[in-house]
């Protein structure tokens, strides 16, 4: 699967709680949606996996943004304590004033969000605060249950993707799935993938995955 190379491309900065994240927006000519991608932990906007499935979504004409949702100095303290990759509340703030800022520069285009590990919870947590804004949602194998409370308020289409030998993982996702009333909400488990979809072909399995949903209800 090919990834974008230049870490500049498509560079912007979002300013939103007093902080300024920076972000790399791509959309295609004639794109009619966006995706953006609320990374993991210990993970950053320049997560090869990430980018590569990013690039797999633009190739099917889906605009993608990839966001820090820390500062570099607050990936610092992280790197020590790996406190705040588990703050979900902090994570899906911004993610939320990233939103509303991709939509103020782009409302011509609906939303969607794609959120790995971690990311994953706060995307939900997102969706359930804006679901106005977030209109799909995916997660590569994310931490739904860290949604907490905010798991059945979430209405946007919901797509929980895990990799088939993330045993603990897969039940996360299951049980998370049970507390959801999303009209349209499922769980997808990719044989013979790990946590991460090193192996050979799942994570191209991912990207497929991603796009069909993001492009049926976005």
């Amino acid at each position: 699967m090919t990834t974008t190379t230049n870490r500049d491309e498509g560079l912007i900065t979002i300013r939103t709680e007093g902080v300024e994240l920076a972000g790399n927006l791509i959309v295609p000519p004639n794109a009619t949606a966006v995706v953006l991608f609320a990374h993991g932990s210990g993970s950053s906007r320049f997560s090869t996996r990430n980018r590569s499935v990013a690039a797999a979504l633009r190739a099917g004409g889906l605009g993608t943004l990839l966001i820090d949702l820390l500062t570099h100095d607050e990936e610092l303290i992280d790197t020590r304590t790996s406190h705040l990759r588990f703050d979900i509340d902090l994570l899906a703030r911004r993610l939320v004033g990233a939103a509303q800022w991709l939509h103020a520069a782009h409302p011509e285009l609906k939303i969607g969000v794609f959120g790995a590990s971690t990311g994953g919870g706060a995307a939900l947590v997102a969706a359930a605060a804006k679901p106005d804004l977030i209109a799909a949602v995916v997660s590569r194998g994310g931490r739904p249950d860290l949604a907490g409370d905010a798991l059945p308020k979430v209405k946007a289409p919901t797509l929980l993707i895990v990799g088939g030998d993330d045993a603990p993982v897969i039940e996360m996702n299951r049980q998370a799935y049970r507390q959801m009333k999303a009209t349209f909400a499922k769980v997808e488990i990719v044989p013979g993938a790990s946590h991460l979809f090193e192996e050979p072909g799942t994570l191209e399995k991912v990207a497929e995955l991603a796009r069909e949903w993001f492009r049926k209800y976005l």
